[in-house]
């Protein structure tokens, strides 16, 4: 094999939030907080699903995968982002460069597939409530779950094998706190053209096909619910999908910010900013969203604490 094929930069730099100690000690403290807050409230709701027999349901089936998944994404960059804040090294080697990219965003696209995949699930609930019980059978709900993992993981892969056969012989700071695609590719040597249109098209199957799917679901699931005659059933029926709704605003809002940019060179700050809502804020944001806005899982976290009272 000719030398040009081997990676000549063997590690690289994270630049993370350049700034003061102050500042980065700040940040230490408030991205740790919000760790904590996600993997605790995330591994309450896995227990209190998997524990209470009212809560063996599809959509709590699902929930407690995409609990699971919020876990292992946040878990992906958020530690070492947190050892970069306090430490005076900020290296990383190609091979955890690599690693890393790959699982955050396989873990990303699952999430996208998952939200789509729970979208389906509440339309067959509001749509066809007499035979959602044979229709969304515990096989199915175990296949749609197993084929969102795949999926996610499959979809990287070809992005991930065409990265690391990528030369960089050049500069090795990446302008980011984790390994994304976009600030490191431009580091390359070598053409990126064939990783670039293959991130992209991989990417928009990914986002727009699930966006696709939950939008039609939700499309179905309002007009159903508007023609429900009473106000109370309409209510009842639209808290079922509520919190789903609401981390589907978000975690699809900040896509758009994401994506929705002019180059790569001129926006990665902006990326940089933005990053920090997908992998930080919207998982810390969930547990609470789908406590606090489902009356079912409320009702038996009273009778949780009443009885430790």
């Amino acid at each position: 094999m000719s030398e040009e094929n081997h990676t000549r930069v063997k590690e690289f730099i994270l630049l993370g939030f350049p700034g003061s100690q102050y500042l980065q000690l700040s940040l230490f403290v408030l991205f740790f907080f919000m760790y904590v807050l996600i993997i605790t409230g995330n591994v309450a709701i896995i227990f209190l699903v998997r524990t209470q027999t009212c809560l063996q349901t599809p959509m709590y089936f699902f929930l407690c995968n995409f609990a699971f998944l919020e876990i292992w994404f946040t878990t992906a960059c958020v530690p070492k982002t947190l050892a970069n804040l306090v430490s005076q090294s900020k290296s990383i080697s190609f091979t955890s460069c690599l690693l890393q990219m790959y699982f955050v965003f396989s873990f990303g696209c699952t999430e996208y597939f998952l939200l789509a995949v729970m979208a389906y699930d509440r339309y067959l609930a509001i749509c066809y409530p007499l035979h959602y019980n044979t229709i969304m059978s515990s096989t199915l709900s175990v296949q749609l779950a197993l084929s969102s993992w795949v999926g996610g993981f499959l979809v990287i892969s070809v992005p991930a094998g065409l990265i690391a056969r990528l030369s960089f012989c050049g500069p090795n700071i990446i302008n980011h706190f984790f390994c994304d695609i976009a600030p490191w590719i431009i580091l390359s040597c070598t053409d990126t053209y064939l990783v670039e249109m293959v991130c992209f098209i991989m990417f928009a199957i990914v986002i727009l096909g699930s966006c696709v799917i939950t939008l039609v679901s939700y499309i179905y699931i309002i007009s159903t619910i508007l023609k429900i005659p009473s106000s109370q059933g309409r209510q009842r029926a639209f808290s079922t999908c509520s919190s789903h709704l609401t981390v589907v605003l978000i975690w699809y809002g900040s896509t758009i910010f994401l994506h929705v940019k002019p180059s790569i060179e001129t926006s990665l700050e902006l990326t940089k900013i933005v990053t920090i809502l997908n992998t930080i804020v919207t998982p810390f944001l969930n547990p609470f969203i789908y406590t606090l806005r489902n009356k079912e899982v409320r009702e038996i976290l009273k009778k949780v604490f009443s009885r430790g009272t």
